[in-house]
């Protein structure tokens, strides 16, 4: 039986560092190349990342034991700490789809340009879904 995997899932890779960690090291050596397209594209995909985590700001105030409000802003909470939220905790599944949504969009953009006669541009969005790509299939970095 294979060791659990960086999501705690049975069955995932034993060695080699998640999706997010292989998205900045990509990102990092396309900011050194100077490569625009790929940096766009792992940008992009990062904050997607990011968006996914986050936690709806009506769930983040409410139910919270201990919190006291103020008596000038409605729903506002006191104290240190008061108003962070944990973050929802997405599995390398999770996150390798979202890496794949944000491919697949920029390969329909990509397509889009092309029927329109903007091979420049369409190019461009391949160049950058072809770096989401590749991060996301390097097995180590």
């Amino acid at each position: 039986m294979r060791a659990p995997g960086p999501d705690g899932q049975p069955g995932g890779r034993e060695s080699g560092p998640d999706i997010r960690t292989r998205l900045r090291r990509a990102l990092t050596g396309a900011l050194k190349a100077r490569d625009a397209d790929a940096v766009s594209a792992l940008r992009s995909a990062l904050s997607a990342i990011g968006n996914a985590e986050a936690v709806d700001p009506g769930e983040a105030g409410s139910g919270r034991p201990g919190a006291s409000g103020s008596v000038h802003f409605a729903g506002a909470v006191a104290g240190l700490g008061a108003a962070e939220a944990e973050r929802r905790h997405l599995t390398e599944a999770d996150v390798a789809a979202i890496v794949r949504a944000e491919a697949a969009e920029r390969a329909a953009a990509a397509s889009q340009y092309e029927r329109t006669g903007h091979d420049e541009q369409a190019a461009e969005l391949r160049h950058g879904t072809r770096a989401l790509l590749d991060a996301l299939a390097r097995s180590d970095g």
